[in-house]
């Protein structure tokens, strides 16, 4: 293990969509943000998801470079400057997050873009944590300090979605994440036409039937 120079998240920042009293039960969904967003912009999604369900909204622990807005769970510096370790001294403050709450309810992921990475990533340091993760126009790291053998044994269930117009992933990535995702997860796999570096009503519907199979009904 390499020393992290990520800082921890703050848990003041969380936004909850259950008070602490109410969320012992219920599978947990938790929501990573994508570069220069904050944890207020994925829990706009909470509607569209299944009901039942404990949902905690991240914040990153970075702030991106002036004069970008809002925060990043790790530094992008030019088109292809994607550290894999940095995306996996991110996952780890998401895991070690995880451990303060001490909770046995099942727990899934879903990220945009750079949180899509940071998902994809905790799922490969702690396979047999979560029950499942959702790769918003995201990818999988080329590399970073993982447990990629255990993820391929136990196979979790992954849904990528992505839009034939988003140009903002490098297509070496987007071509990557494609033939390593298959072989690492179960994976439902979506690509919408038209669609840019967003989400769209079509998608929130595929994610929804999948987060209520794999997740709500856990």
């Amino acid at each position: 293990m390499t020393d992290n120079d990520t800082p921890a998240l703050d848990s003041d920042a969380i936004v909850w969509s259950h008070p602490a009293g109410e969320r012992a039960g219920r599978p947990m969904l938790v929501l990573l943000h994508g570069y220069g967003s904050d944890e207020r912009d994925l829990f706009g999604l909470v509607p569209y998801l299944p009901p039942g369900l404990t949902i905690a909204a991240l914040r990153a622990p970075l702030t991106p470079p002036w004069p970008a807005p809002g925060y990043s769970w790790y530094p992008i510096e030019g088109l292809d400057g994607r550290d894999p370790q940095r995306v996996t001294d991110a996952a780890r403050r998401v895991l070690e997050w995880l451990d303060t709450l001490g909770t046995t309810d099942p727990v899934g992921l879903l990220g945009f873009s750079q949180g899509g990475a940071v998902s994809m990533q905790a799922l490969r340091l702690t396979p047999d944590r979560f029950a499942c993760a959702v790769n918003l126009s995201g990818y999988v790291a080329r590399g970073g300090d993982t447990d990629d053998a255990a993820l391929a044994a136990a196979k979790p269930p992954v849904f990528w979605g992505r839009g034939t117009h988003d140009d903002v992933i490098p297509r070496g990535l987007i071509d990557h994440t494609s033939q390593w995702l298959p072989d690492h997860a179960e994976l439902t796999g979506r690509v919408y036409p038209g669609l840019t570096h967003s989400v769209s009503e079509d998608e929130l519907v595929d994610v929804r039937d999948f987060v209520q199979k794999h997740l709500a009904s856990a």
